[in-house]
């Protein structure tokens, strides 16, 4: 993966939660993060020795480590309290996405709250219940899309691409296409009828609370943490 797109994607990952931007750590990024189930993130584009040095030395739980790479980097050396996540998939759309002309039905509104670096589009209800959501970040030259939801009462209705071509048009308006996000494996098969491609699997590792070596009771006096 490239060392620059990754640094941009999670330049907009940070902005798009208001978080601390990433620091440079070693060939990849550091984001304090800050919430009870995720501390920190560390981010590579590529498997290194860096990441098994962190996976020996951190025992405290809810830090990630994340790489470009597939699941598959990690099984031989990871210690056992580390716990592979979900799969990613980093993705890339660098000209205007397919035509998919979606109407919003009836009973759903569009409010788009357009703003820089970070603009949002939301689909409300008639109530004010948000059915689905989406955020695109200008990070230099590229636009970053974050944090795409639907939900679950209202999917299979295509808010999702509504969503999503909202976004473009505000990036097109401001003449940038070089789209970047990291997909679900859910979300992934959208991203492909709209014109997206696979750039890199991207996977992500934790020590949850029930599994770090700080609550074992064959371990009293550890007291390890991130470097």
């Amino acid at each position: 993966m490239d060392q620059h797109i990754l640094e941009k994607w999670l330049k907009g990952w940070s902005l798009s939660r208001g978080l601390p931007l990433p620091v440079k750590y070693g060939s990849g990024f550091r984001v304090d993060v800050g919430w009870p189930q995720q501390k920190a993130r560390y981010v590579f584009p590529d498997f290194s020795h860096e990441i098994t040095d962190l996976a020996n030395s951190i025992v405290e739980p809810w830090i990630f480590l994340k790489v470009c790479a597939s699941p598959e980097v990690f099984k031989s050396i990871l210690p056992s309290h580390w716990v592979i996540q979900p799969p990613g998939f980093m993705m890339n759309c660098s000209r205007p996405m397919l035509s998919k002309k979606i109407d919003l039905a009836n009973g759903y509104i569009l409010e788009v709250k357009e703003e820089m670096p970070v603009s949002i589009a939301k689909v409300l209800t008639n109530s004010g219940d948000i059915a689905a959501i989406g955020r695109l970040i200008f990070v230099d030259d590229f636009v970053i899309y974050d944090r795409i939801e639907t939900n679950e009462l209202h999917r299979r209705r295509g808010l999702a691409t509504i969503i999503l071509k909202t976004l473009e048009n505000i990036a097109i308006s401001k003449g940038s296409t070089n789209g970047v996000l990291v997909a679900t494996e859910a979300g992934k098969a959208l991203y492909e009828t709209l014109g997206w491609t696979l750039s890199s699997l991207y996977t992500s590792v934790v020590i949850p609370q029930d599994q770090s070596p700080l609550q074992s009771p064959l371990l009293p006096g550890t007291s390890g943490h991130a470097r």
